[in-house]
Order: structure tokens, then C-alpha cells, then sequence
């Protein structure tokens, strides 16, 4: 009971984080696996009756134990990881990943949960069952003999290569650093260069300390007149964990093998190819309809990106004197454009965002809307990994419902990018233990507060934060009391971005960005003229940031999908882009080596769902547009038909319930500015 992963096992305690330690992990993993797996042999047994409150009682309480636990352990590597703790994760990986598969190819637990679905059950249990036989059979728990045995080592080598993959861009990622003098940092933003300044002094350097994450990589390529250094960052941001790098770092072999396996493990299950088999529990029906979704949306948008193109070409030859206009300096020239047409940088909107009022902005448009309370609950009340993580209480009618974590500011060892993540489910606990609370984690990477000041987030920073909260609302403000089925689970992968990209929708609203700003240095809301003119620019670009999306879904796809890509991934990204971008190619790219999304990060054969579920969301939105953007009844039944009822019934249906139809396309392409 020392160990604190084993010592936070109780109904609504949360993780000591603060003291777990690498040393920590095996021992309790020991303990874990041990009653996990006592508990499947019993739950197979015939001491155990067919009975579904009777399996989940013995099993899933002591699988939800271990899953727990270890996501504490993944969580911290993923947030805070160090040597040590990346050691003790890779020693444990392969039995946490081998328990899983051989829970979820068990012959005779399939067995018994298929005499279950004999019996009565309530519609989420039923639903439940219905997902757990669908996932038995994923799981090959029909295999048999040596096909058995291989999916099992699949599964572990997978498992492994993920791990690989993700550490490699990490460290790519952290291994880079540029020190320059401060006459090279011409254009770019006072408080950037008082970051890289502050950087250089905490390694007692002089001049600038630049690095590849995004709150420097950004304003570098976006605001820096020095050209040779915006391609140096771009390079070196463009080959990370490739070739062009150190040979350990390089995830090329890594993406082979996995491609390769996933295609095998496909076969052993019968279906045509791993985007089949990745289908199979999606809303899409085939590889075939996602390629036409993404093909007539990359068609839609051509016109218009060919337009931006020209523009882009013609204003960085006329005004800016890049007559050759490179990929690194895109984002440069796009933000000298956007200056020039409607008058604004983004920089500019950047002094009006303080977090702290972000924060509090959207914490209260959330309360209006779905009848809740945000409260923060002291610091020294909770164990955290960093000294600037906070966590807030959710709260309805007084009563505590759920909770969040949340931790937004990018430092080394932390993973690049932003998501959320589950601490632990709504569940009705079958052992008689009550009612177990959601719990979330909330991950950003802005730019962290400097010198007094409150951190500073652009109006992208605002929309990530948004749509992260929006994951978080989906998880936490679920009524289903099945674990199984509760918030994000058993939602349709392409579906589970619908809640996060709805709330995107806000971020363009005048009513709500009037009071969620606040100047930092005058206090003064976010002038209606500026808001005019960033409305304005909201579909600058987007023909091109369309069809970059689109390369990047048909991508994963086709990788997914054609027999020989894994011999030729490189290749296919070219053939992919040449078919879509209406951009000249930038022969040392190489987005497929840092793309974890697709191989560490569950979106394999799923990264069109991005795409598919903001059509989902903008005709959800609209019924916010049409009735009034803080109409109660809208927003209850939006937290009723969609938020409250997770994957108890299909995605599709919970939509109907909310709009009263199936969805349309036409307030997504009006939103893109591609109608």
C-alpha cells in the first residue's frame, strides 16, 4: 500500500502523481497483472455464473484496476517522461499489451459472454455485449492454433513499435536547438524572444535559444525576416525522426513493419486489408466510401486553393521579393498577406488572450450552457506531475460529477501537440462500490507565462483549448453508468471528434470572444473591429489547408489499404500529394516519420474521421445558429442527445435525436468557405 499506484484504488481518490516514481511501476504492474489475470481464470470458471452484473463484478473491476494504473504510468511518460520512467514503461509494456490480447482472444470468456447474450439485459448492458462480441472476434478470439499464436505476437510487436515511433519524435523533437544572436530574430514577437532569450539564460548561453517546439516554431516560420534561419527550423522540423537525422531516431523501418503487420493482422482476421478491418467498428462502411468522401471534398476545395496559391505566389514575388518562393516560407508570407488585406496580425489578436481569461470564458460558456459548475480546487489538495498542472471540479445542482486536469504549456519531455485523455470512466461499479467519476486530462503545448505577465495564446491556441474541452465535456458530463459505454467509449471513432470541433464553432462568435479577452496589458476586451477582421480572414487559406487535410486522410488510407504500401510509403506520399496539392513538393519532407497520429496515437485507417466529423459538427452548430447561440433548450438537447448518452446507441442516431435529421454537408462547406 506504499506503492501509489496501488494506494489511490479507492472509489473517487485521485492519482498521487507527484509520487510516482520509475521504481514504483513494476512492482505494483506485478500486483496487478496477478489479480487481473486470477480474475479472468475465475470468471471463466464455473464458479461464476452466464450472468453479465456476475462476469463484470469479478472481471472488469480487476481489469479496470490494472488500466488505471497503467494509464497513470503512460500518462506521466507522456507528459514528464525521463529516462528512468521511459525504462520502466518499455519493461512493462509487452506484458500489460500481452494480458490485453489474451483477454481479448479468450476462448472460453467469449464463450461464456455469447451465453450471456442469451439472457435479459438492459439496453446499455445490451449494447455493451453486442460491442464486447464485436471486439472478441477483432480481438481474434476465433483464431485458432498457430494463426492464434500469431496474432498474439502481432499484437505485442505492435504495441512495441508504437512506443518506438512515439519516442523517436520526441526525441528528435527535443535534441534540436539552434542558439543564435538576437539581430537574427528580426520581425519576430517581443514576448517569443523574451522565451528564447530566458531559455539561452537557463542554460547560462548567450543570444537566443531556439528549439522545434510550437510555441517557438511557429512565430519563427510565421514572423522571422531572416529566411535562412525560417529554413533552417523548417528542415530540421520536416525530417524529424527520418534519414536525415540520427540513424536511431529514424522511423522509417519502423513504419514499414508496422504497415506490414497491420496488413497481416488483417488477413488473420479475413478482412481485405487493415483499412477494412479498421472500419469495421467506424461509422464509414468502406475504404472505398472514405476515398470518395475525401477525394470530392479535395475536389470542392481545388478552385479555391489554386486561387490562394496564386495569390500567395504573386503577393511574395511583388511585395516581398521571393521570387522563388519556398515551403519555408509559406507560413511567413501567408502572415505578411493576411497583414496586408485585412489589416491585422495574428499577433496583434495574440495581446488580447490572456489564459486566464480564456479560461474563465470558457468555463462560464460552458455553465450556461449545459448547467454545470467549474470550480478549482486548491493546488495543495491535489498530487500533480508539474508545478503548473491544475485541476477542477465539475459540479451540478451542488453536487460533484466530474473532474479535470489540466496542463497546457509545451516543456521538454512533454509530447508535442494537444488531446485529451481518460484518468478513469463514469461507471456504476457491479462490485457494490457505488458510482465511480469521470476524471480527464486536458494537454496543450502554448508558450508558458514569462516574466510576471500571464501566458499569451494566439486565436489558434484559443480553438485547440476549445476543442480539447470539448473531448473533455464528451468524457465527463455522461450520464450512461456502463464503463464500456460511457462518455468517448464505444463511440464511433469517426465520430468521437464531433464534440471537440463543435465547440471550435464558439471561438468565431462575437458574444463569446468579447468575453473571453481581455488586453494584457490594458484590460480591454477584444475591439469589435478587430473580431470583424479576423472574421474576415476565417476562410483565408482554408482551399489549401483543405486540401492539405485531404492529403493527409487519403494518406492513411491508401497506406492502409494497398498491399505493397508498406514497401513504398514514401512513394505513396508523393503520389498522394501529387494527386491533391496544387503546392510544388519539398523533396526532403518527410510528414510520414513524425506522423503519430497514425502510428502511435489510434488513428490508423482514421484520420478522414477529422473531417467527416466536422460535418457533423457544423450542422450541429447550426442548430445553435438558427435558434440563437445561447438557447437553452438547443443546448439541452444537445447535452441530452449527444454528450450525455455516449456510445449507448450509434453515433448516427444520437445526431438524428438532436437534429431531427441525418446530417448535411452544406453549414461545413459554408464554414470552410468552399460552398
Amino acid at each position: 500500500m506504499n506503492n501509489p499506484l496501488l494506494a489511490h484504488d479507492t472509489l473517487q481518490a485521485l492519482p498521487a502523481f507527484a509520487e510516482i516514481r520509475p521504481e514504483h511501476v513494476t512492482p505494483a504492474i506485478d500486483v496487478l497483472l496477478a489479480a487481473a489475470d486470477a480474475a479472468l481464470q475465475h470468471a471463466v470458471g464455473d464458479a461464476v455464473a452466464a450472468d453479465y452484473g456476475a462476469l463484470s463484478a469479478v472481471l472488469d473491476v480487476a481489469v479496470e484496476r490494472l488500466r488505471r494504473a497503467w494509464g497513470a504510468v503512460g500518462h506521466l511518460q507522456a507528459v514528464a517522461d525521463t529516462p528512468a520512467l521511459r525504462a520502466a514503461y518499455s519493461e512493462n509494456l509487452a506484458r500489460v499489451t500481452e494480458f490485453h490480447t489474451r483477454l481479448g482472444a479468450d476462448a472460453r470468456l467469449y464463450a461464456k459472454y455469447k451465453a450471456v447474450a442469451a439472457t435479459s439485459l438492459s439496453a446499455e448492458q445490451r449494447q455493451a455485449l453486442n460491442h464486447a462480441l464485436r471486439d472478441f472476434v477483432l480481438g481474434g478470439a476465433e483464431l485458432q492454433g498457430a494463426a492464434r499464436a500469431r496474432f498474439a505476437q502481432i499484437q505485442d510487436r505492435l504495441a512495441e513499435l508504437a512506443q518506438h515511433f512515439g519516442e523517436h519524435v520526441l526525441d528528435a523533437t527535443d535534441g534540436f536547438a539552434l542558439h543564435v544572436g538576437p539581430e537574427r530574430l528580426r520581425g519576430v514577437p517581443a514576448d517569443v524572444c523574451a522565451a528564447t532569450r530566458a531559455a539561452a539564460d537557463a542554460e547560462g548561453r548567450p543570444g537566443h535559444k531556439l528549439t522545434l517546439h510550437e510555441p517557438v516554431l511557429i512565430p519563427l516560420l510565421s514572423y522571422a525576416d531572416d529566411r535562412e534561419l525560417r529554413e533552417t527550423l523548417f528542415r530540421a522540423h520536416a525530417t524529424r525522426a527520418s534519414e536525415f537525422g540520427p540513424a536511431a531516431l529514424d522511423n522509417t523501418a519502423l513504419m514499414r513493419e508496422m504497415i506490414e503487420l497491420r496488413h497481416e493482422e488483417a488477413a488473420l482476421l479475413g478482412q481485405p486489408s487493415y483499412a477494412h478491418l479498421s472500419l469495421v467498428p467506424k461509422m464509414a462502411e468502406s475504404p472505398q466510401q472514405v476515398l470518395a468522401f475525401i477525394r470530392d471534398l479535395a475536389r470542392r476545395a481545388r478552385a479555391g486553393a489554386e486561387r490562394e496559391r496564386d495569390q500567395l505566389e504573386d503577393f511574395a514575388a511583388r511585395e516581398l521579393g521571393l521570387l522563388d518562393m519556398q515551403a519555408w516560407d509559406r507560413r511567413y508570407a501567408s502572415e505578411k498577406l493576411k497583414q496586408a488585406r485585412f489589416d491585422f496580425s495574428s499577433n496583434d489578436v495574440r495581446q488580447y488572450f490572456t489564459e486566464p481569461r480564456v479560461l474563465d470564458g470558457m468555463f462560464r460558456l460552458v455553465e450556461n450552457l449545459f448547467d454545470v459548475s467549474i470550480r478549482p480546487r486548491p493546488a495543495g489538495q491535489v498530487s500533480v506531475w508539474h508545478d503548473s498542472v491544475r485541476f477542477f471540479d465539475v459540479e451540478r445542482a451542488g453536487q460533484t460529477i466530474a473532474g479535470f486536469y489540466i496542463d497546457l504549456y509545451a516543456r521538454p519531455g512533454k509530447d508535442a501537440g494537444a488531446w485529451m485523455d481518460e484518468v478513469r470512466q463514469r461507471w456504476v461499479r457491479p462490485d457494490g462500490g457505488g458510482l465511480q467519476l469521470p476524471l480527464a486530462h486536458l494537454i496543450c503545448n502554448f508558450a508558458p507565462p514569462l516574466g510576471g505577465r500571464p501566458a499569451l495564446l494566439s486565436h489558434d491556441d484559443v480553438i485547440t483549448l476549445f476543442h480539447e474541452f470539448g473531448h473533455g465535456l464528451h468524457h465527463m458530463l455522461t450520464r450512461v453508468d456502463e464503463m464500456a459505454l460511457a462518455g468517448i467509449a464505444g463511440v464511433e471513432w469517426d465520430a468521437a471528434e464531433l464534440p471537440s470541433q463543435f465547440m471550435e464553432n464558439f471561438c468565431w462568435e462575437w458574444d463569446v470572444l468579447s468575453q473571453l479577452s481581455s488586453h494584457v496589458d490594458s484590460g480591454e476586451p477584444l475591439p469589435r473591429a478587430l473580431f470583424d477582421k479576423m472574421l474576415a480572414a476565417r476562410t483565408f487559406q482554408s482551399g489549401l489547408e483543405m486540401l492539405r487535410h485531404c492529403e493527409f486522410g487519403l494518406f492513411d488510407m491508401r497506406v492502409h489499404a494497398e498491399p505493397d504500401a508498406a514497401a513504398r510509403v514514401r512513394a505513396l506520399a508523393d503520389e498522394v500529394r501529387a494527386e491533391v496539392s496544387v503546392l510544388p513538393a519539398t523533396d526532403f519532407v518527410r510528414y510520414p516519420n513524425s506522423f503519430t497520429h497514425l502510428f502511435d496515437g489510434g488513428y490508423a485507417a482514421g484520420f478522414y474521421g477529422y473531417a467527416w466529423a466536422e460535418v457533423l459538427s457544423a450542422d450541429a452548430f447550426s442548430a445553435f445558429e438558427e435558434a440563437g447561440l445561447f438557447d437553452a433548450d438547443t443546448g439541452r438537447r444537445y447535452l441530452q442527445s449527444i454528450l450525455e448518452v455516449g456510445g449507448s446507441r450509434p453515433a448516427l442516431q444520437n445526431f438524428v435525436a438532436f437534429r431531427g435529421r441525418e446530417p448535411r454537408i452544406d453549414a461545413f462547406l459554408r464554414h470552410r468557405g468552399i460552398a
